[in-house]
C-alpha cells in the first residue's frame, strides 16, 4: 500500500508500556457534551440512587446512544453545571452482569439486529465511527466494510500493544462477533508493518479467519486514519457506511455480547511533555480531572483532551472525563519568555525545515512546550503543507481560498478530502491554524448546503400544495 505524505514528531512525554487503573474516587462528574456527544436528553432524576450501567441520559442525534451510570451513586444535577454528578459511590461493580433478555426487543428483531441493539445500550456503540465522516453509524445499517485498527500513531494516545496485551484474547472474541453482525462484507485489520511480538500473536490467533484481511501500515502519523485506507483500499464514500473501531472498541464488543456487561470502563493515556510519569490509565467516564492533574500533572501544564496534534484543550468548566476520551496530554506552560530566542541556533528545537542546529543531531526527542515561538504571519507558500498532507490536498491554496470567502472554489479544491489530522498547522512555519480553518470552511459549507436542501424541500411542499 503506497501512502503519501505523513510526518513523525519525535517529542518527550510517550507513555509507557504500564497499565495502571484508578481507584474509586469520591465522586464523578459525567459530562453530558463532548467531542462527539451531546446527551440532552435527560433519563434520570435528582436524588435518584442508580447502579451501574443504568441510563443516565441519551444523544437524540446519535441513534439514542446512552450516558451509563459507571458504578452506583446518589445522582445530582444540580451543583455542576453540564455534568450529571455521582455521590455516595460504592465499589467497583464493573464486572457487574446484567440481564438483557429484552424479549420484546428480541422477538422483533432478527438475532443480528438483537444484539446491535445490545451494543447500543450496553454502551459500546459509542466506540465505532464511520470512516469517512467520523460520525456515528446507523447501528442497523449494513456498512460495506469494518477497519479495525491496532495502532494509534497520534502521539501520546494509547499504544494499542500495551491493550492488546491485556485483552488479547477478548480481542479475538469480539472480532467474531463483529463478523456475526455482517453478512459478507470484510474485515480489515490493521497492524504495524514491523515485527513485533503482539502482531505475531495477532496474527495466530486469526489463522483461520478467511473474512479478517490483513494490512501492514507502516508506523508514519496519520497512516492509521480511517479515511485514508478506505480510499486507499478502494472502498466509496458514497456506497454507505464504513465501521471504523480500534482495539479498545473490539474490546467493548466482546464485553457487551459476550457477558452482557455494561462497557463503563476505558483506558486512556495519560502522557505529554508535562505529565510526570506517562503511562495508561484504567478508569471509569466521570473520573475527575483535578484528580487526574493533582497525580499525574507537573506543576506548570495545561491539559489537552486527546492527542498533541487534534486533541482540544480542556477548560476549567470540564470537570470529569468524557465517555469518548483516549487520552490526556499534559504540555508544559511556558512562565517567561525565552530570552534573544530568536538568536538561539536550536540544538534542542526540532523543524520540519531544516533551519536549526537539531538538523545536524540525528533523531531525539523534544520538550515541546505551548510557546508559539513566533507570531501569526502571511503563508509564504513554502509547500511544507502540501508535502505532508496525507490526502493530497493543498492547505495553501485552500489558505488563500478561505481567506477570499470563496466558497465555491474551496469545494471544488475537495476540501472535503481533509482528515483533520493537523500536520499542516504543525509544520507551518508562519504560525497559521490550518487545520482550524479547514473545520470552520467546511462547517460552512455543510451549513450552505443544508439550507438550500430545506429551501428545496419548501418549494417542493410548496408545489405538492398548490
Amino acid at each position: 500500500m503506497k501512502l503519501r505524505g505523513g510526518y513523525n514528531l519525535k517529542i518527550e512525554g510517550r507513555p509507557g508500556g504500564f497499565l495502571d487503573k484508578a481507584s474509586l474516587p469520591e465522586t464523578l462528574y459525567l459530562p453530558l457534551a463532548s467531542r462527539s456527544f451531546n446527551f440532552s436528553q435527560i433519563c434520570t432524576v435528582h436524588g435518584r440512587h442508580v447502579v451501574v450501567g443504568d441510563i443516565l441520559a441519551r444523544d437524540p442525534d446519535n441513534y439514542d446512544i446512552p450516558l451509563l451510570s459507571p458504578c452506583s451513586g446518589q445522582v445530582d444535577l444540580e451543583s455542576t453545571t453540564g455534568h450529571v454528578v455521582l455521590h455516595e459511590l460504592s465499589g467497583d461493580e464493573s464486572g457487574v452482569q446484567i440481564k438483557y433478555d429484552d424479549a420484546k426487543h428480541a422477538h422483533k428483531m432478527g438475532s443480528a439486529d438483537f444484539e446491535r441493539h445490545k451494543l447500543l445500550n450496553l454502551g459500546a456503540w459509542e466506540y465505532v465511527k464511520d470512516a469517512y465522516t467520523g460520525q456515528t453509524p446507523d447501528p442497523l445499517s449494513t456498512p460495506q466494510a469494518v477497519i479495525v485498527s491496532t495502532i494509534q500513531l497520534e502521539p501520546f494516545l494509547v499504544r494499542g500493544d500495551v491493550l492488546l496485551e491485556a485483552s488479547l484474547q477478548q480481542f479475538t472474541r469480539g472480532l467474531e462477533h463483529l463478523q456475526s453482525l455482517l453478512e459478507y462484507q470484510p474485515i480489515y485489520l490493521v497492524l504495524p508493518k514491523i515485527k513485533t511480538d503482539i502482531s505475531a500473536k495477532i496474527k495466530e490467533h486469526i489463522r483461520g479467519y478467511a473474512w479478517v484481511k490483513t494490512i501492514d501500515v507502516p508506523l508514519k502519523y496519520p497512516y492509521d486514519n480511517a479515511a485514508i485506507l478506505s480510499r486507499h483500499i478502494g472502498l466509496k464514500r458514497g456506497d454507505g457506511f464504513i465501521w471504523s473501531l480500534n482495539a479498545d472498541g473490539v474490546v467493548a464488543v466482546d464485553t457487551a455480547l459476550t457477558s452482557s456487561k455494561p462497557c463503563v470502563e476505558r483506558v486512556i493515556s495519560v502522557a505529554g511533555p508535562g505529565a510526570k510519569h506517562p503511562l495508561h490509565l484504567r478508569l471509569t467516564a466521570g473520573y475527575p480531572v483535578a484528580e487526574i492533574r493533582k497525580r499525574y500533572a507537573q506543576k506548570h501544564a495545561v491539559a489537552v483532551d486527546g492527542g498533541i496534534l487534534t486533541g482540544q484543550l480542556l477548560t476549567d468548566d470540564i470537570k470529569g472525563i468524557s465517555v469518548d476520551c483516549k487520552g490526556i496530554t499534559f504540555v508544559p506552560e511556558r512562565q517567561s519568555r525565552e530570552f534573544l530566542a530568536f538568536v538561539r541556533p536550536g540544538f534542542d528545537r526540532q523543524s520540519y525545515a531544516p533551519c536549526f542546529m537539531s538538523s545536524l543531531r540525528g533523531l531525539f526527542a523534544e520538550r515541546l512546550t505551548n510557546s508559539v515561538r513566533g507570531e501569526v504571519r502571511p503563508c509564504v507558500s513554502c509547500n511544507f503543507c502540501e508535502e505532508v498532507c496525507p490526502a493530497g490536498i493543498t492547505p495553501h491554496r485552500l489558505h488563500k481560498l478561505i481567506y477570499q470567502d470563496d466558497i465555491d472554489e474551496i469545494e471544488r479544491s475537495r476540501i472535503d478530502l481533509c482528515i483533520e489530522c493537523g500536520l499542516c498547522s504543525f509544520v507551518c512555519p508562519s504560525k497559521i491554524e490550518l487545520m482550524h480553518e479547514f473545520q470552520e470552511a467546511k462547517g460552512a459549507i455543510a451549513k450552505e448546503k443544508a439550507a438550500a436542501a430545506k429551501r428545496e424541500a419548501d418549494a417542493a411542499q410548496q408545489t405538492d400544495s398548490e
